[in-house]
């Protein structure tokens, strides 16, 4: 598989991911009221009327750095 090919493979599956957590998220939303998202260090749950709730910090090293999907 040539460079080009893979990125296209890879774009393909990054927008195919993004779609699908959409159609989960707003499925969860509409079943439950609420989702459980990370935000801001916090593992939170959001709810449709926009309000959030705290759950448990997120105790993670510093040195992790960001996640790739590669």
């Amino acid at each position: 598989m040539n460079t080009n090919e893979e990125y296209l493979t890879k774009r393909i599956v990054i927008r195919a991911t993004r779609r699908g957590m959409k159609v989960a998220s707003k499925e969860t939303m509409e079943a439950m009221g609420y989702n459980v998202i990370a935000q801001d260090g916090w593992i939170v749950k959001k709810y449709q009327d926009g309000s959030i709730e705290q759950i448990n910090p997120i105790n993670a090293p510093a040195d992790l750095g960001p996640v790739t999907l590669d």
